[in-house]
């Protein structure tokens, strides 16, 4: 006996799976795994066999078409395919768990692709899947691209891999990016990016904030409300970095005394933080922006934006020591600031696109 794999498109009719399984049954080929992917074209199964051993890829195609299955496609396999599908795929989960820079082999095993490239781009590359191909943001920044000749990929398994990209994204997160942050003045505080979970944290820092630091990081909306930082915490596109004070020695857990906010349209990202007063002037600001800065570059971005009033003297002094805005534009006590991305990839026209003007701007707190 003989292990293959086949994939065909039957019609998503009752009774049509059954003529195709009968079909194969008729020449003695035992149906051992089958898996079903939903498309626009029909039912898509894919089969691991066990055929007699005079059968060859013609004589199952030929088995195929007659049990009304069309798009046929065979190849032999080997005995690791007997593996149980979602087992598999949480083998691989495990794997990216404890090593997030395993992603691009990952999917190549996933999808049993021809290859899998990374390839770096300009902005935010946006998700796509075609017959043979697909294209997958890195959480590191650029983007994958999958090829595979035969069979096309389905829905299913691009459903699969976004979902292992993104785990390995919230890896790199929650592992990499979790970092012991050492002030001048010998503090130790951790640095790590926010949840929805930690929303009772962040409010509770903000009811610690006073006035004068809360209207500096939303000048157009006084005290934000629950939803708005709850929307904060899980930017659509961009990162949001907390600042947690260490346990103390009477128990209490960690507090959350600053954030830094990242958030994207485009090839631009605007930032934004806001450190509790108790911490500021310590040099926690100037550290959270280098982060937003540098998450930013790995993404791509063409240009930070940043809003902050014009009495802010201390983070407008940070601003211009460490990336030296190339644009400032000025409305009433409100200033933005623009600071080009030093980066290759993107192209000197991207970098001279306007600053748009935000409907309710986020300004920098005080550093």
């Amino acid at each position: 006996m003989t292990l293959w794999r086949i994939r065909a498109t039957v019609a998503d009719r009752p009774g049509f799976l059954s003529v195709l399984t009968a079909s194969l049954a008729l020449r003695g080929v035992n149906i051992l795994t089958v898996q079903v992917h939903t498309t626009e074209a029909g039912a898509v199964d894919d089969f691991l066999v066990d055929a007699p051993a005079e059968l060859t890829a013609d004589d199952l195609v030929a088995a195929v078409e007659r049990g009304r299955g069309r798009n046929c496609w065979v190849t032999r396999s080997e005995a690791q395919g007997l593996a149980d599908q979602p087992t598999r795929v949480l083998g691989l989960a495990g794997r990216l768990v404890r090593d997030p820079d395993a992603l691009g082999e990952s999917l190549r095993s996933l999808l049993s692709a021809d290859s899998v490239t990374w390839r770096p781009v300009s902005g935010v590359p946006v998700p796509e899947h075609g017959a043979g191909a697909m294209r997958l943001p890195d959480p590191h920044g650029g983007c994958f691209e999958v090829f595979r000749t035969a069979p096309s990929f389905t829905p299913a398994e691009y459903a699969r891999a976004q979902a292992l990209v993104d785990l390995a994204g919230a890896a790199v997160r929650q592992a990499a990016e979790r970092v012991t942050l050492v002030l001048p003045d010998g503090a130790e505080l951790a640095v790590r990016p926010a949840t929805p979970d930690d929303l009772p944290g962040v409010t509770a820092m903000h009811a610690r904030c006073s006035a004068r630091s809360l209207h500096r990081r939303y000048p157009a909306l006084g005290r934000p409300t629950a939803d708005r930082l709850r929307r904060l915490l899980s930017p659509a596109h961009g990162v949001t970095l907390l600042a947690l004070a260490a346990e103390t020695g009477d128990g209490r857990p960690e507090q959350v005394v600053a954030t830094a906010t990242l958030t994207a349209e485009g090839l631009l990202a605007e930032l934004a933080l806001l450190v509790e007063d108790g911490w500021q002037r310590r040099g926690l600001g100037g550290a959270l922006l280098r982060r937003l800065v540098g998450y930013g570059t790995r993404a791509g971005y063409a240009a930070l934006l940043a809003h902050t009033s014009a009495d802010n003297v201390a983070m407008l002094r940070i601003l211009d020591r460490m990336y030296r805005p190339g644009a400032i534009d000025r409305d009433g006590n409100l200033m933005t600031l623009t600071m080009p991305l030093a980066d290759p990839r993107v192209t000197s026209r991207q970098r001279g696109l306007p600053t748009p003007a935000p409907e309710t701007p986020a300004a920098v707190a005080e550093a």
